[in-house]
């Protein structure tokens, strides 16, 4: 029992110095399984008793799954070390203009639009929505690729307060819509902070943009 004892001694004493909470949830999970050993070694067949060798194979069974733990730990704080490292190198993206399917600050100066509809399409309607997501105008347009600019204003033209306004491009044909696509836009960048899932833009009025969703970046005008 002498070396049985030993062991358990030694996978220990690793443990009680953890201090993250999956190390703590290790050793929680140790302490029931020395438990079970110790359960198993008073109920044995005195008869046919375990052999020393399967104590060490389930004590190195054990340690080796602590050890996949601790390594678990450290890849994830390497990784929240990367994302740091990432928002340092978009850190002078602040001040310039990102394009990206989001949401354009009205100020009221007109908003420059540049979209596509879907192949197939015979028209198209601009659909513009507020802060709220109450749709707040619609536009017909030609089909195909083309540039306008939104004044700002309803389908019957009369002016909108100034905010954030989403845009996206409707494709008609036969009268029926088969496709709508959210209107790439550009907004200055404000803010650059880490997300729970990397780095994030903050754009005017607070609007959030993930750095993977940008497909164009411009000096401000």
């Amino acid at each position: 029992m002498s070396l049985i004892s030993d062991a358990v001694a030694g996978a220990i004493q690793p443990a009680a110095h953890a201090s993250s909470p999956a190390s703590t949830a290790t050793a929680s999970d140790f302490d029931m399984f020395l438990k079970m050993l110790t359960a198993q070694i008073r109920n044995q067949d005195p008869l046919e008793p375990m052999e020393s060798a399967d104590y060490a194979v389930q004590l190195a069974t054990f340690s080796g799954v602590e050890q996949q733990v601790k390594t678990n730990d450290l890849l994830a704080a390497l990784a929240t070390g990367s994302g740091a490292g990432g928002l340092a190198d978009i850190a002078g993206w602040v001040g310039r203009e990102a394009r990206a399917p989001m949401p354009a600050w009205f100020d009221g100066a007109p908003v420059p639009l540049g979209f596509e509809t879907r192949p197939g399409a015979e028209a198209g309607e601009i659909v513009v929505s507020d802060a709220q997501d109450v749709e707040v105008a619609r536009h017909a347009v030609a089909a195909g690729a083309q540039d306008l600019d939104w004044a700002g204003t309803t389908a019957e033209g009369r002016p909108l307060p100034p905010g954030a306004y989403r845009f996206e491009i409707v494709s008609l044909a036969a009268g029926e819509e088969i496709g709508r696509d959210t209107i790439e836009t550009y907004g200055r960048v404000r803010e650059v902070r880490l997300g729970p899932d990397g780095p994030v833009l903050v754009a005017e009025a607070g609007v959030e943009v993930p750095v993977s969703a940008v497909t164009a970046l411009r000096e401000a005008g």
